[in-house]
């Protein structure tokens, strides 16, 4: 898929003010820090298109993007370690489920998964509670770039057998990326063209 045009929309807490554009939409989320920001432009080839930042938590809102005229990709806040307050961390917490149970343009979630890193118990819950309100998601693993081939081999399977036992009939897809090199760029693309075409097709 080539990316000929990539544009905010609005940010929000409310899901009720979401576009209402009958559009696909595809959800980027992760655990703070993952380097979401740094994906999201890598994918789109716009350097500041999703504002980076090196302090966790800075995506505190609900960011929609629209694509190519005709899907929405959408930026939300990190879940954990974010140095905000518990109550703030709460109301995060209320208005992603509450995305994620009302959002109906809603295709499917990525799950950014730091691949330098074990299993995260946050990680894994997350997921879980994905796959038990049968919401569709892939593993995005990042920062390919900062391990050698066999490391990065080695943490992506970890984490695939720990998801082994979880509330889905089969595997979630996995995509290895860095968006200091561009890799996994085509493959994630590629994927969301396959299901935009297909939804086209009906």
């Amino acid at each position: 898929m080539k990316i000929k045009s990539a544009s905010f929309v609005v940010s929000n807490t409310d899901v009720g003010k979401c576009p209402k554009d009958p559009i696909p939409e595809y959800a980027f989320i992760g655990r703070s820090n993952v380097g979401k920001s740094s994906l999201i432009n890598m994918l789109t080839e716009r350097k500041h298109l999703a504002k980076t930042s090196g302090k966790p938590g800075k995506t505190q809102l609900i960011n929609h993007f629209i694509i190519n005229d005709n899907w929405f990709l959408v930026d939300l806040p990190g879940y954990g370690y974010a140095k905000v307050s518990k109550s703030l961390k709460k109301t995060f917490q209320k208005f992603i489920t509450d995305y994620f149970a009302k959002r109906q343009q809603l295709v499917s979630a990525f799950v950014l998964i730091d691949v330098r890193h074990e299993p995260q118990k946050i990680d894994l819950e997350f997921m879980q509670w994905l796959g038990e309100h049968q919401i569709p998601f892939s593993i995005v693993f990042t920062k390919a770039d900062k391990l050698k081939p066999k490391a990065l081999e080695r943490n992506a399977e970890a984490y695939l057998k720990a998801l082994e036992h979880g509330a889905w009939e089969e595997a979630p897809n996995h995509f290895i990326t860095s968006s200091t090199s561009g890799m996994g760029r085509e493959e994630l693309l590629g994927y969301i063209d396959a299901i935009n075409q297909e939804i086209k097709g009906r």
